[in-house]
């Protein structure tokens, strides 16, 4: 198994000012980084294996790239409410939170859980992370029941007026991907973005809509007869 020092090293040969600056113009601006794109941390997270010990070394270099390939190679079963809470904490941009939360923390026995309780939050990434945890429990969950994206979809009546761009974002993706997992749950969403449609908030409006538009379109009606 490589060191956090080997990683540290590999990194440093791979790292890129001019991509390290693109990401700026998406909002993606860490503290410290080395412009690493994703498809190679991928690999190299492949590569590392899965290590709950590396992972914790990994994320307290607090490198954008080391942030990730700690959420790659943790182990979803070892990973405590504890641990949970202080990353949840150093969140700084929505590629860390999303990455975090898609790779590991949605695989964790307390996703559902998490997810109820920070988007109830007020820090910005904590909020976001609360329903990018909806959204991937919706995509990926394919054996729970409606019952808790029911209960989902009652906290994105809730925060749709979050006027912050990276909550508005994950409320609107969370009412998506819920709308898109089964008949049922379409319509239930669908109803919830029509009566949303009409609400004086213009945040809640464009969360509606946007939604309403991909979640009546052809190709996800047809998705969900098949």
């Amino acid at each position: 198994m490589m060191k956090l020092s080997g990683i540290l090293a590999e990194l440093e040969t791979l790292a890129d000012e001019k991509n390290l600056a693109g990401m700026a113009r998406f909002g993606i601006r860490p503290p410290k980084g080395f412009g690493v794109p994703m498809p190679v941390l991928r690999k190299m997270g492949r590569t590392l294996g899965r290590d709950h010990r590396l992972a914790a070394e990994l994320w307290e270099a607090g490198y954008r790239e080391t942030y990730i390939l700690a959420t790659l190679v943790d182990r979803p079963e070892e990973v405590g409410e504890d641990q949970m809470e202080a990353w949840v904490l150093d969140f700084y941009d929505w590629e860390v939170c999303d990455q975090c939360c898609q790779n590991l923390f949605t695989f964790t026995p307390f996703a559902y859980e998490k997810a109820v309780e920070w988007s109830g939050r007020e820090e910005e990434f904590v909020k976001r992370a609360g329903f990018v945890l909806m959204a991937k429990l919706a995509q990926s969950d394919k054996q729970a029941p409606d019952e808790p994206f029911e209960a989902f979809l009652k906290l994105v009546a809730r925060d749709a007026s979050d006027e912050r761009n990276f909550v508005k974002k994950a409320v609107n993706w969370a009412l998506r991907q819920i709308g898109k997992r089964n008949r049922r749950l379409n319509m239930m969403a669908v109803e919830l973005a029509e009566g949303m449609s009409a609400s004086p908030d213009k945040t809640t409006r464009w969360v509606a809509r946007d939604a309403w538009r991909e979640l009546t379109s052809d190709k996800i009606r047809a998705a969900l007869r098949g």
